[in-house]
């Protein structure tokens, strides 16, 4: 590794930045599963990537709510906003409330999800 100071600031070839940011770690519980993904995916993706079997009727359209999870920890944040069309879609099937829909959810960071049929 070298390095060097350029417009004094140190920069290392060939290591990681202490500031660089790192892939968002989504655990399937109690599944055991886990899958580190870029930060934007999907949770849907996110568990096709791990293995783990979502539920889902609309092929990912985001219209059935069947891939509905629940958020058991995480920062505040680690999904994106909930937006509009999955409130709608929420409430039009009946979905909780504190349910995510894992076709709409975006990972933003480090999170543990689950369902009621795992």
């Amino acid at each position: 590794m070298r390095c060097r100071v350029a417009a004094g600031r140190l920069e290392a070839r060939g290591a990681l930045a202490y500031d660089a940011p790192v892939d968002p770690l989504v655990r399937f519980l109690p599944l055991g599963r886990a899958a580190r993904v870029s930060a934007g995916t999907t949770v849907l993706a996110a568990a096709q990537r791990a293995g783990v079997p979502l539920a889902r009727a609309c092929d990912a359209a985001g219209i059935c709510g069947r891939c509905a999870v629940h958020i058991v920890a995480g920062a505040p944040g680690a999904l994106s906003a909930e937006s509009e069309t999955e409130r709608t879609v929420k409430r039009r099937q009946r979905v909780a409330p504190e349910l995510r829909l894992a076709c709409h959810a975006v990972l933003l960071a480090d999170v543990d999800l689950t369902t009621r049929y795992w």
